[in-house]
């Protein structure tokens, strides 16, 4: 393919730089899977393409139709098991991100949509102008979850401040705050987890070389 891509072509990864804020206006239980009618506030639903990837709190899901200010999602059986979205309601509000287009450029870090697992805030401090975040989260993320690495967070994509062996810290900015959902969470919310792609392939790929019962 030579020149510019076409308008339509698409990557299927995010930045984890939320581009708006959704709210659930149906949530139908159909058998093992959640059926979600959005209303976002900026994206227009037009301009969505039937089979398109939309990231919702972190959580890649296709596009399967769209009728007037709304489209609508499947969220299956495994999606509901790994996130989040089988807590949602009408009226949750959801953070929003179209995927990456192809040549654009990449502000926060590569984010696939795929959801590791959940956390949970377990403290907020307000900090000057920063509002800091404590989250919990399994040793089996942790482990991947690195002091001034990336992590996305109901697909936000965050640098670590602070790691153990409990949880990690976050700093907001006030813009993070006010443009997604992550100023709104209180101690015992739940939260989708991404750890950052690249240690897991290092892993992976290293595997290969240890030895025997290492």
């Amino acid at each position: 393919m030579s020149g510019a891509p076409p308008a339509w072509y698409t990557v299927r990864v995010f930045t984890g730089l939320v581009e708006d804020l959704g709210t659930v206006a149906r949530a139908d239980r159909r058998s093992d899977a959640l059926v979600l009618t959005v209303r976002p506030q900026a994206i227009a639903p037009a301009d969505l393409a039937l089979g398109e990837s939309v990231s919702h709190d972190g959580v890649c899901l296709t596009v399967t139709g769209t009728a007037g200010d709304t489209y609508a999602v499947l969220a299956g059986a495994e999606t509901l098991a790994r996130t989040t979205l089988g807590r949602v309601r009408v009226g949750t509000r959801l953070n929003l991100e179209r995927a990456l287009a192809a040549g654009a450029r990449l502000g926060g870090h590569l984010v696939a949509g795929h959801v590791d697992g959940t956390g949970e805030l377990v403290a907020r401090r307000e900090l000057g102008a920063n509002l800091v975040l404590t989250f919990a989260a399994a040793p089996a993320l942790l482990r991947y979850v690195v002091e001034t690495g990336s992590i996305a967070v109901d697909g936000v994509s965050l640098t670590v401040n602070r790691v153990d062996d409990a949880g990690f810290d976050v700093a907001i900015i006030p813009h993070t705050a006010q443009h997604t959902t992550l100023g709104a969470r209180r101690p015992g919310d739940p939260v989708n987890l991404e750890v950052d792609v690249i240690g897991k392939y290092v892993e992976k790929l290293l595997g290969g070389y240890r030895p025997p019962g290492s």
